[in-house]
C-alpha cells in the first residue's frame, strides 16, 4: 500500500479542531494535549492511508483535501461508502478498540490530515469525561447512519435512493453557490452508483431525468442542487 509521508508536529486551527464532534465541549487545556499527541499525515491523489483490513491503529482527521472511504464486498465488488471533506473524522474504528479497519481510505486529491495512534488516545478517554462521551456519541452517529442506508439498500426504490445519497452529500460538503447547493466533492456517477447500490446507467439517467426538472446540475463529476426541496419530497417518498 501507500505509505502517508508524516511531518513534525505543528499546531493546528483550534477554532476549526473545537468544532470537530470529538472535540467539542473540551477545555484549551485538553484541546492542547490532544493537539499535542498528533501527528501530521499526507498523500497525493490516488494513495492511501490505509487499506481495508490493516491495523486499526490510527484515529484521523482531514484537514486539507477530500478522500473517499471505500469497501470490497465478498464478491470483489468496490463500494463507496463515504466521501469527506475538511475538518471530518476517518479511521474512528479506532476508538472502538477494532482489530482492522473495514474500509480503504483513498485520496480524491492530495490530502492532509492529523492522526493519533489509539494508543495515545486511551489516557484522553480517562483523564476527561467530556472526550469519553463525545467519542461514544460519535461512534453511535456512525452506527446510526450505516443502519439507516442498509435500510434504504433494502426497502427502497433506487430514486428515493439517490436522493438520499446526494443530500447526505450536500450536507457533508454543501457549498451554496449562485444557482444552488455545489456538492464539492470530486464525484463521478459511478462514485454515486456504488454509494446508492445501482448500476452506472441508472444513476445517469436518473440524474438526467432531474436536469430536465431543474432539480440538479450534473456535469463533469459535478453536481449543484437547484431546488432541494424537490430532492427532499423524492427522498421521502
Amino acid at each position: 500500500m501507500d505509505v502517508p509521508s508524516t511531518s513534525p508536529s505543528t499546531p493546528i486551527d483550534f477554532t476549526a479542531l473545537s468544532r470537530v464532534p470529538l472535540f467539542q465541549g473540551l477545555a484549551d487545556d485538553a484541546l492542547t494535549s490532544i493537539d499535542s499527541a498528533g501527528t501530521a499525515r499526507q498523500i497525493d491523489k490516488g494513495e492511501f492511508f490505509f487499506l481495508q483490513g490493516d491495523p486499526a491503529e490510527r484515529l484521523y482527521l482531514l484537514i486539507e483535501g477530500r478522500l473517499k472511504l471505500t469497501q470490497v464486498n465478498a464478491d470483489g465488488q468496490q463500494i463507496l461508502l463515504r466521501a469527506i471533506g475538511p475538518y471530518q473524522l476517518f479511521g474512528a474504528v479506532a476508538l472502538a478498540q477494532a482489530e482492522t479497519y473495514p474500509v480503504s481510505a483513498e485520496g480524491m486529491e492530495a490530502c492532509r490530515a492529523w492522526s493519533w495512534e489509539k494508543a495515545s488516545l486511551m489516557p484522553f478517554v480517562a483523564r476527561y469525561p467530556q472526550f469519553a462521551m463525545n467519542a461514544i456519541q460519535v461512534m453511535a452517529v456512525h452506527t446510526q447512519e450505516f443502519q439507516e442506508r442498509f435500510r434504504q439498500l433494502a426497502t427502497e426504490q433506487v430514486e428515493r435512493r439517490l436522493a438520499h445519497t446526494v443530500l447526505r452529500l450536500a450536507s457533508q460538503a454543501g457549498k451554496k453557490i449562485e444557482t444552488g447547493v455545489l456538492i464539492d466533492l470530486p464525484l463521478t456517477r459511478q462514485d454515486l452508483a456504488e454509494m446508492t447500490g445501482t448500476t452506472l446507467y441508472t444513476v445517469s439517467r436518473l440524474l438526467t431525468q432531474w436536469e430536465g426538472q431543474n432539480l440538479v446540475i450534473a456535469d463533469r463529476g459535478r453536481i449543484v442542487i437547484r431546488y432541494p426541496h424537490g430532492l427532499v419530497s423524492i427522498a421521502e417518498g
